[in-house]
Formats: structure tokens, sequence, C-alpha cells
């Protein structure tokens, strides 16, 4: 049973491959970006000049996980070299194909290491709408350079 269940498992992977064929087309109207291969085009759930303004924004912490599809980006823990025990991370949800303010949630979470490890601690408001901010003027930013 074992067996049948790796092998599967490795025949679900080997056809989860990808080529190395994919083109980016973007539309600079609506800001949304297609991916085009062999098998077809699929477009991103998402706009394309807040992904990749989140990307750039965020570009000085690790990541965690990115899904273009989804709209979703998780940074990993970081701490700036001046605070060495404080930590942060981000979670940016793009919810909109449109560059919309209200299309973009931003989460952040802040921990603190005492003793007894790393604890959770209340996160000053103003820092998510300072992010969402430089999202959003980095955005615009992509946008009208490719309007030029």
């Amino acid at each position: 049973m074992r067996a049948f269940i790796l092998g599967a498992c490795a025949l679900l992977l080997a056809g989860c491959g990808s080529s190395d064929d994919k083109q980016y087309i973007q539309d600079t109207d609506s800001g949304s970006t297609a991916i085009s291969s062999e098998s077809g085009q699929r477009i991103l759930g998402v706009n394309s000049y807040l992904w990749h303004a989140t990307l750039d924004t965020l570009s000085f912490m690790p990541l965690q996980s990115e899904d273009p599809f989804g709209g979703v980006i998780i940074t990993d823990w970081y701490s700036s070299p001046q605070t060495p025990n404080e930590r942060v991370k981000i979670t940016i949800y793009i919810l909109d194909r449109r560059l919309r303010a209200d299309g973009l949630k931003v989460a952040v979470f802040r921990q603190t290491k005492s003793n007894e490890g790393w604890a959770d601690v209340a996160v000053n408001p103003d820092t998510a709408v300072k992010l969402t901010d430089a999202i959003l003027t980095r955005a615009r930013e992509l946008r009208l350079a490719t309007k030029q």
C-alpha cells in the first residue's frame, strides 16, 4: 500500500513540472498580467502593479510564501540589526485586479524576545497604514512607468 501511495505521489509531482517557455503579457490599462504557455493563457487573480510593488516594498525581508494567483505574500520573521530583540512578520493580501487602495490588506505581526523566548506584542496601527501607503505609491510609480 505504501509503495502505491509513493508511486501515485511521484506521478502527481512529475505532472507538476513547468516549462521555461512561459511569457508574461501585461495589460497596462487594467494592470493584469497573463502567463502564456503551451497549455494556454492564465490571468493572474490580482493586480500586477500591486503585486510587483508589494514585492519591491518588502524586498528587504525574507519571503516565506508567495502566491501570484491567490494574491498572498507572507514574509518570514525579520529582525532589524538595530533591534535584534524584536522581529516582525507581514502578510499582504491583494484582493482585486484593479489598482485600488481597498484592493490591499496588510497584516503586521510583532514579537519581542524575553528570557522565555519570543512573545507576541501589540503592533502600532499606523504600521499597516504606512506600509499600505508605500505599496500603493510604488504601484502608481510602476503604472506610470509603463504608460510612458
